[in-house]
């Protein structure tokens, strides 16, 4: 990771942006490199930024809410999906007052043919690593409420949170590479690691929520279908922007913050309200997740009495 302050990096005299090169007295047009780039979000990444983190307290706030009208032991959902969008909410708030981010160098080589020299120009762009962190957390909570939905055994959700960690680190890795050796070679492993998240939602998944009966199934195809898709659509926009750097930083922004309200917000939203209306879908935990450690929800280490 780059986190040495991008000025300072290209003011280095051993890393002057100026070619080394004296022509000859003969020789014309002299080779004159352009000035590094710097790019770095603007007022259109900032404020969306901001309205992200607005719609998400919002979201938060209404989950909440939500939450108390079911009883305790049936909240399994209402805390998963509240921790998500507070969770994104502190990240966007990091992102709108202009934390979580690094320089990412990249020294550029252009040709001017045979006779003239080659010359090196300085990006420098910033890189949000609060982003992966954010994807770290919340989208292991993403996949246990689609795991809890479709009632999928803790084996198959355990390969799907350990492969969700590789897709996740493999994208963080590829953000900071420089060789392209590297940057599609992280790539390529972070695309395998969701292809696995994939079936196991599209194959064990579906055959887990079918057996939980038609309404649970429906609704399973319909999430799972649409968290598949948008899923799919994070690696297609990294590849776009960390991979070939055709969108601008500001275009980068917005086009995460779409994806995340959908992700996030939208399906934590159409979650919770199908609950109501569906209770097959529902997960419930009583014992010590409901009642504490009071007579009904003690917690026992063995049934022996000298236990």
């Amino acid at each position: 990771m780059m986190f040495e302050d991008p000025v300072d990096f290209i003011m280095r005299p051993t890393r002057t942006a100026i070619p080394s090169y004296t022509p000859n007295p003969t020789s014309f047009p002299t080779v004159i490199p352009d000035p590094p780039i710097f790019e770095h979000i603007g007022k259109a990444g900032t404020r969306a930024s901001w309205v992200v983190f607005v719609l998400m307290v919002i979201a938060a706030i209404a989950f909440t809410v939500l939450a108390r009208t079911v009883p305790a032991s049936k909240r399994v959902y209402h805390s998963l999906t509240t921790l998500i969008v507070v969770i994104s909410a502190l990240t966007y708030f990091a992102q709108a007052t202009g934390q979580g981010h690094a320089s990412h160098h990249k020294r550029l080589t252009e040709h001017h043919g045979d006779k003239l020299p080659d010359t090196h120009r300085h990006l420098v762009r910033q890189v949000y690593y609060t982003r992966f962190i954010d994807w770290a957390l919340t989208t292991p909570l993403l996949l246990i409420n689609l795991s809890l939905l479709a009632g999928l055994p803790g084996s198959t959700i355990f390969s799907a949170l350990s492969a969700n960690v590789i897709f996740v680190l493999s994208g963080l890795f590829a953000a900071f590479s420089h060789r392209k050796i590297q940057v599609w070679g992280w790539f390529t492993i972070s695309i395998l690691a969701f292809l696995w998240i994939a079936y196991t939602l599209i194959v064990p998944g579906r055959t887990a929520a079918k057996a939980k009966g038609a309404n649970v199934s429906r609704f399973y195809n319909l999430v799972g279908l649409a968290a598949i898709v948008v899923g799919a659509v994070y690696p297609i926009i990294w590849g776009i922007v960390d991979g070939s750097r055709i969108l601008s930083v500001n275009g980068e922004i917005i086009a995460y913050a779409v994806l995340d309200v959908l992700s996030k917000g939208v399906f934590g939203g159409l979650l919770l309200t199908t609950y109501k209306r569906v209770p097959e879908i529902g997960a419930e935990l009583n014992g010590f997740w409901a009642s504490g450690t009071n007579a009904e929800g003690r917690i026992r280490i063995g049934d022996d009495d000298g236990a």
